[in-house]
Parts: structure tokens; sequence; C-alpha cells
């Protein structure tokens, strides 16, 4: 991933277009004519062999005799031709270029960016409508309209949503930073321009139209670190995709593509959107109503209809009407006609005078149980809409963002939309789509806070690889793709997950009434052979077996049902498991699987033989932590029925918190690892306890951490160590650590936090623990020193983190060792492995920016191979410490410029 020159392409101080031409209808004519119609400042060279002159310009036969390197090149030329002149552009300088051509072959692309790569040259396209940069006069795409400058980014897959959008932006004065058309992103994609545009300082919100995604973890790294900075908006299209049908588990038939999609979306902290009308709904609210933060409703009205129709839209979306208060109601019984209804939705009836609508608004707005303020208004004969909107104009202006409008009509409410959007209110043309956008801004907060939360601490026992690692190889080395169920709870019991005692057997009644004396009466009976999957289909399993007699005869029925139903499936034995009496116990299944993009997936949801039936399901992507797991459950109907119901008391959902994660890390530990059910999981008051279990491998690795979209906690960098007669442990900080991070930070003398953040302040708020705790492992790294303090609890010593540019080019580190440790080694130690650690992810410069009278620090990374910079340091009072670690660490390929494989 890369953003380097990505202003080039976005910001350009010149242009060339190949491919320029006057002949109607062609792309080269469009372009041309569009480029020359907008503000552009700089110079357009139109480059085409045929011509010498153009609309009265020069036209140049090739870029080698342009007079100048141009920043962007727009190439609109035959396809054989675009590795040639992608070289010569990389020849003269240019590391820009934006290929509109469509029909490129799969070999005439791969030239292409073998011609850019030496020289960085980025490639939007090809086959895209192009891109606009509205607030530089630029249209660099043969788009059929210009779009107006404004502060929202569009970027999209597809080029005719793009003229679509500038159709419906321009018509409703929506103003854009940047549209983009991707096409088919064999360079720019939709990680590279997401981290772009996250610190693009004239965006202040990202609109994306996908439709597939090719480099997950850095779509996902990129989403994350944008959706930090500023709202990001996503309508996915292809709900309907394929791939749900040849599924062999319940969770590889439940989990489908879109849904993963979904859990991608949610877990970088974006919000998704069903249609593009929802796109700028949402786009307008979280720029004029972010700030807000109520969770329920007061709606304000002329019309009882209109009320009566945005609360039904509220009680589908699950929106919650305040209640209001008898303060409140004694403050509208002064303003309102005596016969009014005295609920929410709040009726000032149709001939409400201005007088009206300021004393009403004005008393929800001083009363902060009524949460935000629908204010919905009809035309009517009695007075002006204008003159309503201008005489509610000054209570607004004293309040914070609480109030959404929806004007019902057009020509006669447009003047008063018009007042409401200046002062800042977000508008809507129905109650419905008011309630939804509330609705979508509640949602966003959810992903939002799921971004930045705190999980509870959760260590668990290792479990023992070596083991679980041998028994999948034997299974692989056997040409058998499933484990057999005596392998597949073992390998659950190996994670910490409890299940039934299991025993396999020859498929005889003597062999099972033995196993059955073993573990004790009731017993379970199941079929075991790897050519069924559902045993349940085919007759093969049989409950509640009380004694020999009636298991031989289970026996017996069990092999003729499965003869008559699967004559061709080959009978490999019979499990015994002992039977559990867990009465209030709810049916579960937890899953796993590999999703064709994001990699693996766990799922969660209503278990039992009806799991398709029910289709209660819900799925993540891992890695997994408590909180996670807990939303996870929580986006389940089945959640209700744990949280406990008349006579069954509330489950230990810490249980199947602890289960999911166990799932989780199998999927990074285990590569052969290809799908999972445990179904039907058992959870209750009592915990959790696994009845049956499925493990399918792949001889190909399917999983592990390489798969994972976004990279799971490094264990591998963990190192226990000796030092100053103590023993302390280096290793990367976690989520769980912010509480302990904070003592640590309020443990220090201020003159320290100075010399380390520049500032004194010792006391951080959760947004910023959050940020130095939840960091992208493939993106950051932050290494802890801890040990046990006097009460055996852990504390921590020191921390040395690098934060990496996408490119990989260079990361920026910092060092800080507790105050009164300082000068024992501990701060070389740290720094030791975050250069390791930094060497071994390719990055090819480490650079710090040290204060001047920081002169232990200087010194240290001056033994540790460091030179100053002096040219680049910020300012007299700041050094600039670097130490290239790649052998020529300013010219590391992009990776999105790497080779095809």
């Amino acid at each position: 991933m890369t953003v380097r020159h990505l202003d080039r392409l976005l910001c350009p101080a010149s242009i060339a277009l190949f491919g320029a031409s006057s002949r109607p209808g062609s792309v080269g004519a469009a372009v041309w004519r569009n480029l020359r119609a907008g503000q552009f400042a700089g110079p357009i060279y139109p480059v085409n062999p045929k011509h010498s002159l153009l609309d009265g310009e020069p036209v140049f036969a090739s870029a080698a005799q342009l007079p100048t390197a141009p920043d962007l090149a727009v190439i609109c030329t035959p396809a054989a031709t675009i590795p040639r002149i992608v070289a010569e552009l990389g020849e003269r300088g240019t590391r820009a270029a934006i290929v509109v051509t469509a029909g490129m072959s799969a070999l005439q692309k791969q030239a292409a960016l073998d011609a850019a790569r030496p020289h960085v040259l980025r490639l939007l396209g090809p086959n895209c409508i192009g891109l606009l940069s509205p607030h530089l006069g630029l249209n660099a795409s043969f788009a059929h309209t210009d779009a107006l400058p404004g502060d929202i980014a569009f970027v999209s897959q597809s080029g005719a949503l793009v003229t679509a959008v500038l159709d419906w932006t321009r018509s409703r004065g929506i103003g854009l930073s940047h549209m983009i058309s991707l096409g088919d992103h064999c360079d720019v994609d939709f990680g590279d321009l997401l981290d772009h545009l996250a610190s693009d300082a004239r965006t202040r919100s990202i609109l994306l139209y996908i439709e597939s995604v090719e480099s997950p973890r850095k779509f996902m790294s990129a989403a994350r670190a944008a959706a930090r900075n500023k709202p990001v908006i996503v309508v996915k299209a292809g709900r309907a995709g394929g791939g749900l049908l040849a599924a062999a588990s319940h969770t590889g038939a439940l989990a489908g593509s879109d849904l993963v999609y979904d859990a991608a979306i949610r877990r970088a902290g974006m919000l998704r959107v069903d249609t593009l009308h929802e796109l700028f709904i949402a786009a307008e609210t979280l720029a004029r109503f972010r700030a807000n933060h109520s969770e329920v409703l007061t709606i304000m009205t002329n019309g009882g209809g209109a009320g009566v129709m945005a609360a039904d839209a509220a009680a589908r979306a699950g929106i919650a009407l305040a209640e209001p208060g008898k303060a409140l109601l004694d403050q509208l019984d002064a303003v309102l006609p005596g016969h009014w209804c005295r609920a929410n939705p709040i009726d000032i009836v149709g001939d409400a005078p201005v007088e009206r609508y300021t004393a009403t608004l004005s008393a929800l707005l001083a009363d902060p149980a009524a949460g935000a303020i629908l204010f919905v208004h009809a035309p009517t004969a009695m007075v002006r809409s204008d003159d309503i909107a201008k005489a509610c104009l000054p209570v607004l202006r004293t309040a914070t963002p609480r109030v959404l409008g929806c004007w019902l009509g057009d020509a006669s409410v447009a003047q008063a939309r018009q007042l409401f959007e200046q002062a800042g209110v977000p508008d809507y043309p129905t109650p419905e789509d008011a309630v939804r956008a509330f609705e979508m801004l509640q949602t966003y907060r959810r992903n939002q806070a799921l971004l930045t939360e705190t999980p509870a601490s959760c260590e668990r026992p290792a479990p023992e690889l070596a083991k679980v690692r041998r028994t999948l190889e034997e299974a692989l080395s056997a040409g058998r793709e499933w484990l057999d169920e005596v392998e597949a709870k073992s390998l659950l019991q190996a994670y910490g997950i409890p299940t039934v005692r299991t025993m396999r057997v020859d498929a005889s009644a003597q062999a099972v009434v033995e196993a059955a004396e073993q573990l004790g009466y009731p017993v379970a009976l199941k079929i075991v052979s790897d050519a069924i999957t559902h045993k349940s289909d085919v007759g093969g399993v049989r409950l509640d077996l009380r004694d020999a007699t009636m298991l031989s005869r289970a026996v017996d029925d069990m092999l003729r049902s499965v003869a008559a139903a699967r004559p061709d499936a080959p009978i490999d034995g019979l499990s015994v498991q002992a039977m559990a009496c867990r009465p209030h116990a709810q049916e579960v299944i937890v899953g796993a699987k590999v999703d064709n993009v994001f990699g693996p997936v766990v799922l969660c949801g209503q278990g039992g033989t009806a799991v398709e039936v029910f289709a209660d399901t819900a799925v993540a992507l891992p890695p997994l932590n408590r909180s996670l797991a807990r939303e996870l459950v929580a986006r389940t109907r089945m959640a209700r029925l744990l949280a406990g119901y008349r006579n069954h008391p509330p489950a230990r959902m810490d249980a199947l918190y602890d289960v999911l994660i166990a799932v989780s890390e199998m999927l990074a530990d285990l590569p052969a690892l290809a799908e999972l059910d445990i179904n039907p999981l058992w959870v209750d008051e009592q915990g959790a306890l696994a009845l049956d279990a499925r493990v399918r491998l792949a001889s190909v690795p399917a999983c592990g951490t390489d798969r994972f979209s976004i990279l799971p906690y490094p264990q591998q960098w963990v190192r226990h160590l000796a030092w100053e007669g103590r023993s302390i442990t280096v290793r990367p900080i976690r989520p769980e650590d912010e509480a302990q991070h904070d003592r640590f930070l309020r443990s220090l003398d201020p003159e320290d936090m100075r010399l380390r953040f520049f500032q004194m302040r010792r006391d951080l708020p959760h947004s910023e623990l959050a940020r130095l705790t939840q960091i992208d492992y493939d993106r950051e790294m932050a290494f802890i020193a801890e040990s046990l303090d006097v009460q055996g609890q852990p504390e921590t010593l020191g921390v040395a983190r690098t934060v990496c540019d996408p490119d990989k080019a260079d990361a920026e580190y910092a060092i800080l060792v507790r105050s009164d440790l300082k000068g024992h080694g501990l701060g070389r130690i740290l720094f030791e492995q975050l250069i390791e650690h930094a060497q071994s992810r390719g990055i090819g410069r480490l650079v710090g920016i040290v204060l001047r009278e920081n002169t232990r620090m200087l010194r240290l990374a001056r033994a540790l191979g460091f030179h100053e910079d002096v040219a680049a340091a910020p300012d007299p009072t700041t050094r600039r410490m670097v130490k290239p670690l790649c052998a020529a660490a300013t010219e590391c390929t992009p990776s999105s410029l790497a080779p095809a494989e």
C-alpha cells in the first residue's frame, strides 16, 4: 500500500492529455473539452502525433516533446500504446497517470504496471471515467457535467454511478472535494485513496461505492485509520451474490459473502447504507448532526398524519420516542391548544401561528430528556413556511445540534428548507428519511464505539499446539478432509472449550455397549462417516439411550436407516457420548469458515437442527476479544433468550465469549483449518458445553495469520528476559492494556512527559489512550516492558513505539522509560527490539524527532546507528534522527505496484 504521489494525481500543477482530439464523440475530445472548460490554473498539454494544433493550442507528438514533465497524464489512447506511454512518462518525471482507456488485456495491464514500477508512477484505472477535484477547477474526466466544490469525497468502482452522482449532487447544491472513478484499479485502489483522503484537509467525509475488494488487509488498515478521523460511508453492491449454496457445513451456508462485507465495514468503524439516496442522507447527517448523541427522538409537527408516519418509522427502526416529563408538559400546556394530545409526537395543530412554533421548539430544546427533535412541517395557508423558518432561526442558533428538519412539499417550502440548511440543520424530504438518518447515526456511533472500546482482560491458557497440529497432519496424511467426532472434540478441548465425553467404536452393538458402560447411561449414539455431513438428516443420531437393550436396538435401527438413506456412504464406525442434562440450555451454533475475500470469519447464532431455517446468525472478522465477541452475540435475536426469561436464568455469557475467542485463536494458529461447526453448543447459567463438532481440513493452508484481514496479536514477539536482577517481559501492547498504560503515564515525571510528547500532559482521555493501545499491528508496533509489582500485578516499565506510513518507507519511533528506571539499559532493550521488528516488516527507515535537550535519547540513537538529518529537522529545538534499514530505503517498491501473481 502506498500514498506516494497521490498528491500529483488529485492536486496536480500541470496536465498532459494523451489522445487529445477534436473528433466528435471521442473520449479524447470529451476529456479535452472538460479540462479546458474548468478553472484549472496550470498548463494543459494536448498530446497526439496526428495533430499540430487543437483549438488553437500547439499539440505535442509524444511525452519526449513536452516542454516539461507534467504532474498528471490522462491517457485516452488505444490499449496497445499505453505501456510505452507510461514508460516514457516515467522517464520524463511524471508520477501520476489516469488511464481512461477500456479493453486492456491482463498482459497489457501488467506491462503498464511494469513500466510504472521503477518510477513509482501511480496509475488510476484503466477503464475509468477519470477524476474531478473541483477546488482546483480540475475535471480530468469524460463526464457530462462538472462538480461543485465542497467537502465530500466520492470514490466509485462504477463509472456510470460517477456520472449519476454528479447529476444528483449538482441538482441539490452538494459540493465535492474529489470525485474519483477507480475503474479496474490495477494500481490505485480503495486502500490508497482512503489513506490519502483521511488526511486531506479539504475532505470532511468519504463516500465509497464498492463492488469488490481485492486487498482486504490493506483495505481494512486504511479504512480503520480513516474512520477514526472522519465519517466513511459505504454502499456495497451485490447483496445477492453467489457462493451461498455450495457449502459443506451450516456455517458455510449461513456466512454469506455479503454478511462478511457487513462485518468488515462495521469492524472498521464505517457505516453501510443500502442506496445512493441513503449515501447522501448519511453524509449530510454526519456532516451536520454528528455531534448529537441522543438515543431518543421527539417529533414536533403541525400535522397529525405526518407525526404518525414519523412515529411508525421510528417503531420499525427500533428508535425510542421520548416520554414528555411533567415539567415539559406544563410548559407545552401553556402554549398549545387545550385539546392537544399531550404525547409524543407533539402535534401543535395545523393552524399554528409562528409564535407557537418558536415557543414549542424552545421548550423542547430546554429539556435534555427530549433528545433529538424531528421538526416536521406541512405547508398551510395560515402562515408562510419561510416566516416560520426565519422565526425559528434564533432559537436554533442558541442550541447544540439537536434538530432534524423535514419541510414537506417542494416549491412552497424551498426557502424555509434553505434557511434551515444555512443554519446547519440537516433537512430530509420525508419523515421516513429523517428517521432513517437518525437510525444511521446511531449505527455509526455504535460502529465508532466498537472501534475504540477497551476490552476486558482475558487471560487464556495456551493450547497444546504441537499435539493439535499432529492430529491435523495425521488426518491429512490419511487423505481425510474431515476430523471424526472424537478428534474434533479433542481439538475443542485443547483450546479450553468444554465438551461431553465421547468415544469412537466399531459399528457393532457389543463395542457400543462396552463404551456406554465406561461412560455411564444415558448416552447418545451417532454415525461416523466421512461421506455424511449432517447426521440427523439420514437417521444417524439417537439420543437418551438408557440401557444396553435400548442401545443395541438403536445400533441396528441406525445402521438400517443410514444404509437406506445413503447406500453409497461407507460407515467408519459409531460414536457414543454421555448425555448431558441441562434443562435451561439454549442451543447455539459457533462456527468458522474462510471467506473468499476477507479470509477467516467467525459465526454465532441460534443453533440446532433447524439452524438454516432460523437463520439467526451474525458473523465477525477475527481476531476477537471480549468486547468484539459480546458485540457479535448482541447482533443475534438469540441474545434475548440468553439474557433469561420466565424460569430460565440468564446464561453465563462470558463462557460463550470464551468459546468465540477460542475459535478465533484456532483460525490464527491452524492454517489447515478450513471450516468448523460447533452445533449444538449448549449455553446456560452453568456455562458452555459443546455437544457436537465438525471440522473440515484443507491440504493447502486456508487459515493462519497470513489470511487474516486484520493482523492478530503478534505472539511471536513476546520475549521473557532477565534485567537488573528481575524477570521482565517485552511484548506487543494489547487493547486490554489501557488501564495499565494509563497508570504508567501517570507515574512519569512531568519533564519526562515533555521530552516524549513535547508537552507535560499526563491525563489522557480514553480516545487518546485507545489510539495508543488499540493499534493496527500491520502498520504500528508498541513494545512494552512489564514486570510484576509487589502485589503481584503487572506494571509497565517502559514503552517503545513505531508508526509506519502506508508506504512502509518511513516509520517514526518514540521511546519512554519510567522515570525512576532510566539509565539502566531498559531503553536500549526496547529500542533494539523495535529495530529488529521494523527490519522484519521491510520498513525503509526509522525516523525520530527528539528535543535538543534530550541528550540521553540522542546518545542512545547514535549508539544504535542513527545519524542526524540536519537539513530535515522541523525546527531548531529538535533533532531528526534517521536509521536506514533496507538497502534502498528511499526506493522501496510500494506493494500496490508489486508484480502480479
